[in-house]
């Protein structure tokens, strides 16, 4: 039996953050791109505050509009989806100031409302590098959580060849979201996977800056070539948000 959601404050949802702080985690964000204020919570903690609000559309608007990199994380989680307006969405998206946010919490937030096609094509567009880091990876989502028969396949055969054609001329953060729409077609596209291979194998490796941290980018070839071996091409996610 579900438990009935438990109401907060904006103020007791801060409190709640900076008690959760913690030091390695925050250092790891900064490195990443996180800027004050902000207390560097695990996702594991703020995933148990979400199963304790559930959904709270309010409270996800305010704590979005504090600028705290936890907060709007948090934010996305316990928003409702079907009351995200375009405007709303594009008012997210030009806040989303570091990709945690910008190539995280907005799409998936896009993907689960009724606007994210739309907001994808126009972001993949937008001359500001998370705007259009925000767009490829709104896009992913969509392709992880719809139905195949939902897709527009010749569309998304187009965004292959514009990954293929530009990629590695894009900005920075757009490389590596433009990189992961052909995993995500790859993987969860099963009539576009030969498709997505081949432009994977045309791109090669995507360079990225990825600062001061221990990340990379993946390999498109050898992601896809993961998810066939595990023979799980073409399941869906529930939900984009997690």
């Amino acid at each position: 039996m579900s438990r009935t959601p438990v109401k907060m404050t904006v103020d007791e949802v801060m409190d709640f953050l900076k008690e959760h702080g913690n030091e390695s985690t925050k250092k790891i964000y900064v490195r990443h791109g996180a800027r004050e204020p902000f207390d560097g919570v695990k996702v594991s903690d703020l995933k148990t505050l979400v199963k304790k609000i559930k959904k709270d559309h309010a409270l996800s608007l305010q704590l979005f509009d504090t600028g705290n990199s936890d907060a709007m994380y948090l934010a996305g989680l316990i928003a409702d989806a079907d009351q995200m307006t375009e405007a709303l969405l594009n008012d997210w998206a030009d806040k989303a100031y570091w990709y945690m946010i910008s190539e995280f919490t907005v799409p998936w937030t896009a993907a689960d409302s009724g606007h994210g096609r739309d907001l994808a094509m126009r972001w993949m567009q937008h001359p500001e590098e998370r705007f259009a880091s925000a767009g490829w990876a709104t896009y992913s989502s969509i392709l992880a959580t719809r139905p195949d028969e939902e897709l527009d396949h010749d569309e998304i055969r187009g965004l292959l060849e514009e990954v293929k054609a530009g990629v590695h001329d894009a900005q920075n953060r757009v490389r590596m979201t433009m990189n992961a729409f052909v995993i995500a077609v790859g993987s969860y596209v099963p009539a576009l996977s030969k498709e997505a291979k081949a432009v994977a194998r045309a791109i090669g490796k995507v360079q990225v800056d990825l600062g001061d941290t221990a990340c990379k980018v993946p390999l498109a070839t050898e992601y896809i070539a993961k998810v066939e071996a595990r023979g799980t091409v073409g399941k869906k996610r529930k939900g984009a948000r997690c």
